[in-house]
């Protein structure tokens, strides 16, 4: 009984490989130029499947090894529980921000999304 069946291993082998999904949405992420984003949304519809959920989900467990802080949410809140790190790395590319409200919690700047925003022109080529 000590011999593993041959799709155990199988599956052993592959344990570390990313699903197809996972790679294609953080091949966009990387795409992504410094001081730019795209909205979970705008993720979705270049790859032409899943949605705004799925490329979420995508990035919060697979999304550490790429610039996850330019994948982010439609309204230009920055990322919660992530916010000064995010917020370094805009300030560091120049991405385009909006300052808060003196009544924002916290005082956090939002994204400026009509100037921050890629539509994923100009160095797109090769689009999935």
């Amino acid at each position: 009984m000590s011999e593993q069946s041959p799709a155990q291993d199988s599956h052993e082998e592959h344990a570390d490989a990313l699903p197809e999904y996972a790679e294609r949405v953080l091949e966009v992420a990387e795409r992504i130029p410094p001081g730019r984003v795209m909205t979970y949304g705008d993720v979705a519809e270049w790859l032409e499947e899943g949605g705004p959920r799925q490329v979420g989900r995508v990035m919060s467990l697979y999304g550490g090894a790429v610039p996850w802080w330019r994948v982010v949410r439609a309204d230009g809140v920055l990322l919660p529980g992530h916010e000064l790190r995010a917020l370094a790395h805009y300030r560091a590319e120049g991405t385009p921000l909006k300052q808060a409200a003196a009544s924002a919690e916290g005082h956090l700047p939002r994204l400026d999304m009509r100037r921050a925003r890629w539509d994923g022109g100009a160095s797109a080529e090769g689009h999935t």
